[in-house]
């Protein structure tokens, strides 16, 4: 018997962890700091899931009806 995933929930967007190279060139393309992103609990069920930890920045991909696909980042806090 296979355990549920929420990621293959249809409501759910892609989550993934960021590399150190790809979050230097989303923090420089916005001129801001990785504290200045919006944060994300540590506990939320997603972000246990993929095991992301304090400190690290995830990247949500979400479904636009205007742009395709639109990215959203937030800072894993405790």
């Amino acid at each position: 018997m296979r355990k549920f995933s929420l990621l293959d929930h249809e409501l759910i967007p892609k989550h993934e962890i960021m590399s150190e190279e790809d979050l230097k060139t989303v923090l420089k393309m916005y001129n801001i700091g990785k504290e200045q992103l919006p944060k994300i609990k540590v506990d939320d069920p997603v972000i246990q899931e993929i095991g992301a930890q304090t400190g690290e920045v995830v990247k949500i991909t979400r479904k636009s009806q205007t742009a395709g696909e639109a990215y959203y980042y937030r800072l894993v806090i405790a």
